[in-house]
């Protein structure tokens, strides 16, 4: 018999397989299993509670930022992650940690669903159909994950044989995708509109804004529209009239918040390492940082990109700005952590001493400050620097999400109507602070070109989700990893070029040159480059294989039906 490498594998067996237990009598009596557990309402209760963790919604909770190392959003020096390198293969631990805790997720939810007729006469009915509904929606969006990352994949619902799991082959992902829609039409059902009995639970409005997520990620705009649509005519949310506010970790509710995950280094001792993210004079590394690309994406306060809009500086790229940039980078010359941050300062100003001291973020001060002269800002808590730890909330779905992702099926349905730029100008008034009906104080959008408009949808996704896990789906989606994660990461010269830099008036960018941003507002920095300037740090270098994740090496040894993905 072929030995058992694989986790998940285990995990199917041991979970699903309840047949060879029961025969052989081993379930401990004073001890929940699948075999006595699903009998009461508490036994239900945690089996459901299990499904809120982030260890079932690993690429969005395994590390902070996870997905946004592979996109155009992220710097890290020079180093590049293996997927923008291009070199991910078969044996890859991103892919194979996804998919055995994916797969965990959907066992515990088959295992909850198969088992609830067991509670029938002692839980009351409308209960019972709530605790189905959470079991799908949770498996629905489980499985929405592993179509996008692998395309056809195992599709298991009930008690498998070792025999039929070891003969379990690929499903068409378009069949899942039914289900997938069927479970989340029963989660809307019957999941109620707001919390039970003051617990935060996943509502009506979260199964109707995953189905719209899942419908655009397959590109199947017209589902899209109508469950977004169902979303925002229940009425439950707002978008939050403080942008910056929604990423902290002491934000702990918001009118936005549709689907939210609770991290707490105080209850459950669920923290994040976050040196990485904070200025050295913080104490932190300043090792990963948000891009040039990202911060030559926000428009300017005309509405028009960086290369068309007369208001953009190349001396002072965070001037007459979307609101949003300052709100995600530490503008140059604010107070942050402590200090004045200047990337271009020899000395700043230490706020606690008010004393200028040595500027270890910048080049003058340390080879090792942040490389590109950015600094995240956004979500960052004083907190941070303290112990370099973080326990932000992962935040999977807020309402701005379900507005644009309304606004984008309707312009790929070519359905350009005022409901379409009702839900975008929501969006981008309140990063001005301003009502959307007071278009004289933010740049509305009313363009009636599809293609123009395409641009804009796709720009305001960036700028929105900046460093959300948000990033990263879209260029997978819209087929444009190949443009976007083949371009170099630059940064600003080290310390004499910094200096000449300076001197000659071409700081923070070199003087009269601004990027190209192209129909898909992917920013090309070859104007700034050919000036000679600045510094070319790494090639990114995106294969074309990786639109699909490949299936783990240990899952296709053990089964000759589980075919590999292209290329791997």
């Amino acid at each position: 018999m072929k030995k058992i490498k694989s986790n998940i594998l285990l995990i199917i067996i041991i979970t699903l397989l309840g047949v060879s237990c029961q025969k052989l009598d081993l379930n401990p009596l004073s001890e929940g299993s699948t075999e006595n557990w699903y009998r009461n309402e508490q036994e239900i209760e945690l089996a459901i509670n299990s499904l809120y963790s982030p260890t079932f919604w690993f690429v969005e909770g395994s590390r902070l930022y996870n997905t946004d190392r592979f996109s155009d959003d992220w710097a890290q020096r020079a180093y590049v992650y293996d997927y923008i390198a291009g070199t991910i293969t078969s044996d890859w631990a991103d892919s194979k940690s996804t998919w055995i805790n994916t797969y965990k997720g959907i066992a515990r939810a088959n295992s909850v669903l198969n088992s609830l007729d067991r509670a029938k006469g002692t839980v009351a009915a409308a209960t019972l159909n709530r605790f189905k509904a959470e079991a799908c929606f949770f498996r629905a969006s489980y499985y929405s994950y592993l179509i996008f990352l692998y395309g056809d994949v195992p599709y298991l619902t009930g008690n498998l044989t070792i025999d039929e799991a070891f003969n379990t082959g690929r499903t068409d992902k378009n069949e899942i995708l039914k289900h997938i829609y069927a479970d989340y039409d029963t989660a809307a059902l019957y999941l109620p509109e707001g919390e039970v009995d003051g617990v935060q639970r996943v509502t009506k409005g979260a199964a109707y804004a995953f189905k719209a997520r899942t419908a655009i990620w397959m590109l199947d705009y017209a589902t899209a529209k109508t469950a977004a649509k169902q979303c925002i005519d229940l009425g439950d949310y707002s978008l939050d009239g403080d942008y910056g506010k929604l990423f902290l970790a002491s934000t702990n509710s918001s009118p936005e918040f549709i689907f939210v995950i609770p991290r707490s280094q105080a209850i459950n001792g669920e923290t994040m390492s976050a040196g990485s993210f904070l200025p050295r004079l913080a104490g932190g590394t300043a090792t990963a940082q948000p891009s040039w690309e990202l911060l030559l994406s926000y428009t300017c306060t005309d509405g028009l990109p960086v290369d068309k809009s007369p208001l953009y500086d190349p001396s002072n790229p965070f001037k007459n700005r979307d609101p949003r940039l300052a709100a995600t980078m530490v503008v140059p010359g604010t107070a942050f952590l402590g200090h004045i941050y200047d990337p271009g300062a020899e000395k700043v100003l230490d706020l606690s001493s008010n004393k200028k001291v040595k500027n270890t973020d910048s080049q003058f001060g340390s080879e090792y400050a942040a490389f590109d002269g950015l600094m995240l800002k956004k979500g960052v808590d004083e907190s941070w620097a303290d112990d370099k730890k973080a326990d932000p909330n992962i935040i999977i779905m807020r309402y701005a999400d379900v507005l644009l992702m309304y606004a984008e099926a309707k312009m790929e349905l070519g359905e350009l109507d005022n409901s379409l730029y009702d839900a975008i100008n929501l969006v981008r008034a309140r990063a001005y602070g301003v009502n959307s009906t007071n278009t004289d104080n933010y740049p509305a959008v009313s363009e009636t070109n599809q293609a123009k408009l395409r641009t804009i949808i796709r720009n305001e996704r960036h700028v929105e989700f900046a460093w959300e896990n948000r990033r990263w789906f879209d260029l997978i989606r819209w087929k444009i990893a190949e443009q976007a994660l083949t371009r170099p990461i630059c940064a600003l010269p080290a310390k004499k070029g910094l200096a000449d830099n300076i001197a000659s008036g071409d700081y923070f960018f070199p003087k009269d040159t601004k990027p190209v941003i192209d129909e898909n507002g992917l920013v090309d920095l070859t104007p700034i480059i050919n000036t000679g300037k600045i510094r070319v740090i790494v090639p990114r270098s995106f294969n074309i294989r990786q639109y699909l994740w490949p299936i783990p090496t240990d899952e296709i040894k053990i089964n000759d039906n589980l075919k590999q993905n292209p290329g791997y």
